[in-house]
């Protein structure tokens, strides 16, 4: 019999200890491996595609609400831009309607022998100017004003009692819509007093 040192444990018994733990580690390690792959190897390879979908499917579908919807956008595109066509074409259909009584007036003014009376063309004005501000279209007034371009256009310059840049006399009415120029007045301006 062989005798050993004390505290010297033979190597194999050791070694042998170390083996079976290694084992049954790797054993555990091992199973719990094979039990993912048996979990994975379950799954089938359309069960990902039934989750998902098929993607020519999904893909088909995708495809025809977008071809739904570029189609709905163009015909709401084409709508809108005809509407918009008819609404700038007849926009001032109701102000067309309210200048021809005066063009029926102003004719029968025409028609009528002889001298036309200055009480009957002063009521067409009178008409037109109400149907012109029915419209927001209202004149300015430029007379006795100092000359502003934004306003008025300066047709020519005199020389006058008024002071340099006063607006002497109106050529031709000027207009606005709603407070905007339509039409600048066409006015003589003052160069101011003449030196001698």
């Amino acid at each position: 019999m062989t005798e050993r040192a004390p505290g010297v444990t033979g190597n194999r018994e050791r070694d042998g200890d170390i083996q079976a733990t290694a084992d049954s580690a790797d054993s555990a390690t091992t199973g719990d491996t094979q039990r993912e792959c048996a979990g994975e190897a379950s799954l089938q390879p359309g069960d990902l595609q039934d989750q998902q979908g098929d993607p020519e499917l999904r893909y088909g579908e995708l495809n025809e609400r977008f071809l739904r919807l570029a189609a709905d956008f163009e015909n709401y595109r084409r709508r809108t831009e005809r509407d918009r066509e008819a609404y700038t074409k007849f926009a001032t259909e109701q102000f067309a309607v309210a200048l021809l009584e005066v063009a029926d007036n102003l004719e029968r003014a025409e028609s009528t022998g002889g001298e036309v009376s200055r009480e009957g063309l002063t009521q067409i004005r009178k008409l037109l100017m109400a149907s012109l501000e029915r419209f927001g279209v209202r004149p300015l007034d430029a007379s006795g004003k100092a000359f502003n371009p934004a306003e008025h256009e300066a047709v020519t310059a005199v020389p006058s009692d008024l002071d340099e840049g006063m607006v002497v006399d109106e050529i031709c009415k000027g207009y606005c819509m709603y407070n905007r120029i339509i039409r600048c007045a066409k006015v003589t301006v003052s160069k101011g007093r003449e030196c001698a």
